[in-house]
């Protein structure tokens, strides 16, 4: 059958759970960049992990922890930048970017490094060990819980920061805790697709559910569903079709984000309402 037969062999089954794991995780914690406007900020953590990556493998230490290292720096020196000079958020980011990724290709050089950069920069996602699985599965369920117990926390943060400020709430903190999730989620990201395009699974799915649903929670779920989907259906479209995975569910997600775009119910471009003649709104 269609959907059984890539089940017959193990490393689609690996690829499977990985795309599961990914497609779930990224959506949630990406709904707080999109509701913040930083989409942009994902984008700057995914390419600043390399760094920490070639020195993690030059030191022989866990990949995972130099690039959570890494990536969390990237946020420090954005937010340094924003508040030490007049330079406004988006050139904070973009200067970051660049220089992060330009210092992990120096590296990259220098150290000698053996990462295969092919892999890292589009994801190896057929290459998904079991170890690789459980490290996923135990940071997905270490930020849900942490996005669970602390939702309304974060809600009241991402919506009315100064609010949030003024109840008492711990501010810097919470925006701590927020990069380091976004971190997490960009981490088990990049084994599905990459470091360039895991920004499209933690932010394509979210804003697809913008476009069709209100609340926090209720774009958090709907992302979830979408990136789930997209991933599953990307790997059996670079199954059957002889299509790099990566790749192939970044093109599901921005076609689900498409459909959304032209058919919402409230938004979509041939389905919105149309103004009334001399309706003051037009």
């Amino acid at each position: 059958m269609f959907l059984l037969d890539p089940l017959r062999y193990e490393f689609m089954r690996l690829a499977l759970a990985s795309g599961l794991i990914s497609g779930l995780l990224c959506p949630v914690v990406g709904t707080y960049l999109i509701v913040q406007r930083m989409a942009l900020l994902g984008d700057v953590i995914a390419h600043a992990v390399l760094p920490g990556l070639v020195v993690a493998q030059f030191f022989r230490v866990d990949m995972l922890l130099g690039a959570f290292v890494s990536g969390m720096c990237s946020t420090f020196v954005t937010a340094w930048i924003r508040t030490q000079s007049r330079v406004k958020v988006d050139s904070a980011m973009a200067l970051t970017f660049s220089s992060f990724l330009s210092l992990g290709i120096l590296l990259f050089t220098l150290l000698r490094s053996r990462l295969d950069l092919e892999h890292l920069l589009f994801g190896d996602i057929l290459g998904t060990t079991l170890t690789d699985l459980v490290q996923m599965g135990l940071i997905t369920l270490l930020v849900l819980g942490i996005v669970t117990l602390f939702y309304k926390e974060f809600l009241f943060y991402t919506f009315d920061r100064l609010g949030a400020e003024a109840a008492g709430l711990p501010v810097r903190t919470l925006y701590v805790g927020l990069m380091a999730l976004i971190t997490l989620a960009i981490i088990v990201g990049m084994q599905a697709v990459g470091v360039i395009l895991v920004i499209t699974l933690l932010v394509g799915p979210a804003i697809t559910a913008y476009l069709l649903v209100r609340e926090l929670h209720q774009m958090m779920l709907l992302g979830a569903v979408f990136g789930i989907g997209s991933s599953v259906a990307g790997l059996y479209l670079s199954y059957y079709l002889n299509l790099p995975s990566g790749p192939a569910i970044a093109l599901v997600v921005f076609g689900l984000f498409l459909l959304a775009l032209l058919f919402s119910p409230t938004q979509g471009i041939l389905t919105r309402p149309k103004p009334t003649p001399g309706d003051p709104s037009r």
